[in-house]
């Protein structure tokens, strides 16, 4: 994989990048509290079949910093779709496809139904798609969304500000079954945690997305565009985990009808909240076969 960054309206975006340099682009997006370690596994099985890769860190993550001080830490999910187009547009990829988890499933579905015009098709790990207003979860999901909840205090706040890496910890060592990972492998995502916005933009993210903080007004229309659309066009995969602890396996069920474009859903059985972690082999497959049909 090469390491690369590229500049962008509000940020320098750092990135990884490997497979055919003419292979089709793909672009791959991570969650939280993840970064683009969480595709190593897939990676080889996407460049044997043709496909250029392109992982960015997400704003606050990794390498990638703002170019402004003064700019809000917005960690929604509409300037994390801003910011993948425009990192799109400044590689010069006027149509692409898209992998992503969690955080970047999220940001995958905005775009796809935002900006079909510029993607192929889209691929979402561990969460389903919601359209229009962001309802209140049932009561087991609500539970499993604690850590959303706790983060919309203030001791929750400074427990992320404070000690980030070990609340990160807590949500790998509870969203899945035990002994998925190693202690390797989560210091060498947690290194991305490090950067001096994370913990601003975890808290924002969560925080404005049950009401417990200001949006960023640069994104009104973006967001009333979005709140206008209630199907995607795009064919799409979702592949969710059958024990995942963090987005529960009920919550993505009965999606068929917002996608007109063709839509497969497959429950991974003992999987967690970590697809491409948990089960590289079963995903690449998926997602090979889904990206070549």
């Amino acid at each position: 994989m090469q390491f690369s960054r590229i500049t962008t309206r509000q940020l320098e975006i750092a990135y990884e990048t490997g497979g055919p340099g003419d292979g089709m682009p793909l672009i791959l997006l991570h969650g939280w509290p993840d970064d683009v370690r969480t595709f190593d596994l897939v990676l080889p099985h996407l460049h044997r079949a043709g496909f250029r890769t392109l992982a960015p860190w997400l704003r606050g993550f990794g390498p990638t910093r703002f170019s402004s001080a003064t700019t809000m830490r917005s960690g929604e999910t509409v300037a994390m779709a801003r910011d993948a187009l425009e990192f799109a547009d400044a590689l010069g990829l006027p149509r692409f496809s898209i992998i992503g988890h969690d955080w970047g499933a999220r940001i995958a579905y905005w775009l796809a139904a935002t900006a079909p015009d510029r993607l192929d098709r889209i691929a979402a790990l561990s969460i389903g798609w919601q359209p229009g207003a962001l309802a209140t979860p049932e009561l087991p999901q609500a539970r499993a969304f604690w850590y959303q909840w706790f983060m919309a205090t203030e001791n929750g706040a400074e427990i992320v500000r404070r000690d980030g890496k070990a609340f990160a910890r807590f949500q790998w060592d509870t969203w899945s079954p035990p002994g998925w990972f190693s202690e390797t492998t989560f210091a060498a995502t947690a290194a991305a945690f490090d950067n001096p916005d994370w913990a601003e933009i975890t808290l924002h993210a969560y925080r404005v997305r049950w009401g417990a903080a200001e949006a960023d007004p640069q994104y009104d229309a973006e967001r009333r565009r979005y709140a206008g659309v209630d199907r995607i066009s795009l064919p799409a995969l979702m592949i969710q985990g059958g024990d995942d602890r963090c987005s529960l396996a009920a919550s993505s069920e009965g999606k068929d009808a917002r996608f007109s474009g063709g839509y497969r859903r497959i429950v991974l059985p003992g999987i967690g909240h970590f697809p491409t972690r948990e089960a590289p082999e079963e995903v690449a497959r998926l997602l090979v076969e889904f990206l070549v049909a």
